[in-house]
């Protein structure tokens, strides 16, 4: 065997070497994470009760993203009927443009890109707040004084996401489909009648159902995502940075994979 076959074989084994640690080790913290989101969630009806604290993180991280939510809708719902008035145009279908936006906005991109706005907001600061305590050692405080950190910390972000996000979508539905109205109606000379005639026709419950599933498996993946990412993080600065950073990164690409599974099943 010549040096340079070795050194090729060499190089292979190394690199499927790697590659075969690194997919061990995504699956390793998926179950992971899997398993401690899933535990914090069992603990959702034991004592004591976290109501107070629901409320607070459902405040927190609900109402605070309500307002990019509310411009994020407004500016979707207008480029999407600017866009789709010009392509409908052209097949001299202007009529279909309510249809058009409201299916686009409900099924599609009210859920994704208003979960990518709670990751940016919401999921970021779970992320940051939870390594945060891990580095002051508060998590610890909570064990030496008899309170599971998973039921105190956990559960209340992971319940409060979940609630927070199908109520943002559904605000992000209405301002869309509101502001593509606007554009249709009263600068591009839609008429009115037809634009809500054909939303109201070729929308269906089928659409709202299908927005809703995965506005709240949405919520799920930010709040465990999130939550696991500051909880299992290296209680340092830098590690609490790079996991918000990972945190983000993961919940973006998780949303666009799982958005892409129930799209297949909600045709």
């Amino acid at each position: 065997m010549s040096d340079v076959t070795f050194v090729q074989q060499s190089a292979l084994a190394v690199f499927f070497g790697r590659l075969g640690r690194s997919t061990l080790s995504g699956m390793e913290k998926l179950g992971d994470a899997t398993m401690l989101g899933f535990h914090a969630l069992g603990l959702i009806f034991s004592k004591p009760w976290q109501g107070k604290h629901f409320v607070l993180q459902l405040y927190a991280l609900g109402v605070g993203s309500l307002a990019i939510i509310v411009v994020t809708g407004a500016f979707t719902g207008m480029v999407l009927a600017l866009q789709g008035y010009y392509t409908l145009a052209k097949f001299g279908s202007e009529s279909l443009l309510g249809a058009g936006v409201g299916m686009s906005i409900i099924r599609e991109l009210g859920p994704v890109l208003g979960a990518f706005m709670i990751i940016g907001r919401a999921g970021s600061s779970i992320t940051a707040e939870i390594g945060i305590m891990r580095v002051t050692e508060q998590t610890d405080a909570l064990e030496m004084m008899a309170v599971n950190p998973k039921r105190r910390i956990l559960l209340p972000r992971i319940v409060a996401v979940i609630i927070a996000v199908p109520l943002l979508v559904a605000i992000f539905d209405v301002v869309g489909i509101g502001s593509g109205y606007i554009v249709g109606v009263e600068l591009l000379g839609v008429n009115p009648g037809a634009y809500i005639a054909e939303l109201v026709a070729k929308v269906g419950m089928h659409d709202i159902y299908g927005g809703l599933v995965k506005s709240v498996v949405f919520g799920f993946l930010i709040g465990m995502i999130c939550s696991y990412m500051g909880y299992r993080s290296t209680p340092t600065t830098e590690g609490v940075a790079q996991a918000t950073t990972q945190a983000v990164v993961i919940s973006s690409v998780s949303v666009l994979i799982v958005d892409y599974i129930l799209t297949s099943f909600y045709l």
